[in-house]
């Protein structure tokens, strides 16, 4: 394999290119509140802007987990081929990659108006902070859930010039249900993270996780309902959530007994919520 080929091998590992779950449970609450905001008509340049920045940014959150991280991958079982652990990227490489991520989504940014831009430095402060927050507290996957939805906010700031209650409603929800799912996903690395000292939800959650988790999900399913109330949707955004309500079940299934991988799996169908959601909510714009 060539110089440039094991670069760029080392930039889709590290930025998690094939990995793009991630991306997805970023993108899908981000079309909602675009949708909602601009009534089911989003602007082709917001659609562009927003849709290219979930990449950038999720891919700038990889990048940055993966350097405070670095001296801890190499215990954890599921890291341990990580770029920066094996060696295929040097760490000023990995920094110099997250300056020009973050460059992009200046760029990506900086056509929107005034209002949505300076909305955007929190977006950069919760991504940056979020991956050091597991060694001070055992709840970073609030934060993760916060920056996972703040681009919802800067969506309605954009398109409305405000921040409407609906769109604190869907921040909120998505926020619990980001809590939720990434708690199944540190499920997979709790035994790990004990013996490291990481902390996470699932560590502080204990014997109480899966119905911590399911409490979420009801929460989750209710503030969508109520958003639906408000907005006056109809039976088919209803009806996805009832099928969500499905989703949500299947993975209490698969949580059961705290294996990894049906662990693992839980969280990778989390995708299919955030597409069933925005199905519902399209929809009722058609």
């Amino acid at each position: 394999m060539t110089t440039i080929a094991r670069k760029w091998q080392a930039i889709k590992l590290i930025t998690r290119m094939d990995k793009p779950i991630g991306t997805y449970l970023l993108l899908w609450p981000t079309l909602w509140a675009l949708w909602i905001a601009c009534d089911g008509l989003p602007p082709m340049h917001l659609l562009a802007v927003f849709s290219l920045g979930v990449f950038v940014m999720r891919s700038a959150g990889c990048v940055i987990n993966d350097i405070a991280d670095r001296k801890v991958d190499g215990k954890v079982k599921r890291t341990q081929e990580r770029p920066l652990v094996s060696g295929m990227m040097t760490t000023q490489e990995a920094l110099n990659l997250f300056g020009f991520l973050i460059g992009c989504a200046f760029v990506l940014v900086a056509s929107l108006s005034p209002y949505t831009i300076m909305l955007s430095v929190v977006a950069l402060v919760l991504a940056a902070s979020y991956p050091f927050m597991k060694r001070y507290t055992h709840f970073p996957q609030v934060v993760l859930g916060a920056a996972f939805s703040w681009g919802m906010v800067m969506a309605f700031a954009e398109a409305q010039g405000e921040i409407p209650t609906i769109a604190w409603m869907l921040f909120t929800a998505n926020v619990i249900w980001t809590i939720a799912y990434d708690t199944m996903y540190a499920m997979v690395d709790r035994d790990d993270d004990l013996k490291i000292g990481i902390k996470s939800t699932a560590i502080i959650f204990g014997q109480y996780d899966k119905k911590i988790i399911g409490l979420m999900q009801l929460i989750v399913l209710g503030l969508l309902w109520n958003v639906g109330e408000l907005l006056a949707f109809g039976w088919p955004y209803q009806l996805c959530l009832v099928i969500t309500a499905a989703l949500f079940t299947y993975q209490q299934i698969l949580i059961v007994n705290r294996e990894r991988m049906p662990c693992f799996q839980a969280f990778l169908n989390n995708h299919w919520v955030g597409l069933i959601i925005f199905i519902g909510i399209a929809i009722e714009y058609l």
